[in-house]
């Protein structure tokens, strides 16, 4: 096998490649999600939005695989920062979820009339109560980060934020690797657009593969980066597991690089002003 198949950060073990729940909700949402852990996945990322934390945790039960094995983050959206809304919001998470912990607790979005340094006080506080193991953010920008880190001290493991190749994310990669912390890619396939792109689909025929394991090859080969693609078909979910067998060529990932241009497909009103 080549490359491994985890990333150590601050001490901490986790699945290199994980599984996003995003709309797998309902009867078929819970399948998928078990389906996922049969297969192999154990690193599992919800959401109070994603509204399938109880297929989450049935999920979980019903594959018999043992809690320590799991690495289960959920996210509280930027409307319910406040601290006592925080705490709130765990306890509602943790009854959906059948768990007495989980390993990431993040913020999901930035919010904008809530003190950043409130809620990250309620977070650290959700941790020293062993609720959460980690704390983290997703969606932050350096000038959040700095903030973060260097205002209120914050021991942040993760920012869980769109990357791909064409979004270069370099400058926040670099502010998070004097952290120590993990980028967790989300959406990393694009949508489904790097199937379309001619650099990713002549790599894929040069190492027997497809345009989607190249890329998330491409993101686990770097350094503090992790990926969580979304799958509902089992197929797929083989094929995302599947990367761990070959590395690409540094002038290879050099070309994946050179895809980025600033393309991003998650934009919403309430994001924050970009690095890029």
């Amino acid at each position: 096998m080549t490359g491994s198949t985890i990333k150590t950060i601050q001490g901490e073990v986790i699945p290199a490649l994980g599984l996003g729940t995003f709309e797998l909700t309902g009867p078929a949402g819970e399948d998928a999600i078990r389906t996922a852990i049969d297969l192999g996945y154990r690193q599992i990322d919800t959401a109070i939005r994603y509204g399938n934390e109880v297929e989450v945790g049935r999920a979980i039960r019903g594959s018999g695989v043992a809690r320590g094995e799991l690495f289960v983050t959920t996210k509280i959206w930027f409307n319910d920062l406040q601290p006592d809304t925080v705490h709130r919001r765990v306890d509602e998470s943790l009854e959906r979820l059948g768990l007495d912990q989980v390993d990431l607790l993040l913020v999901h979005w930035p919010a904008k009339d809530v003190p950043l340094g409130e809620t990250l006080a309620a977070f650290a506080e959700e941790k020293r109560r062993g609720r959460t193991r980690l704390i983290g953010v997703s969606n932050f920008t350096v000038a959040l980060l700095d903030e973060a880190l260097d205002v209120h001290k914050a021991d942040l493991f993760c920012n869980q934020v769109e990357y791909h190749p064409f979004l270069s994310q370099q400058t926040l990669l670099a502010r998070m690797r004097r952290a120590g912390m993990l980028l967790n890619a989300y959406q990393p396939i694009a949508r489904g657009k790097v199937f379309d792109n001619d650099v990713l689909k002549a790599l894929g025929r040069k190492y027997g593969k497809s345009a989607g394991q190249v890329t998330l090859r491409w993101l686990v080969q770097q350094d503090g980066v992790g990926a969580i693609p979304r799958s509902a078909r089992p197929e797929n979910m083989r094929a995302n597991l599947d990367i761990f067998d070959f590395e690409l060529s540094p002038d290879d990932m050099a070309a994946i690089h050179g895809l980025a241009s600033g393309q991003r497909y998650s934009r919403f009103d309430w994001e924050p002003a970009w690095d890029d």
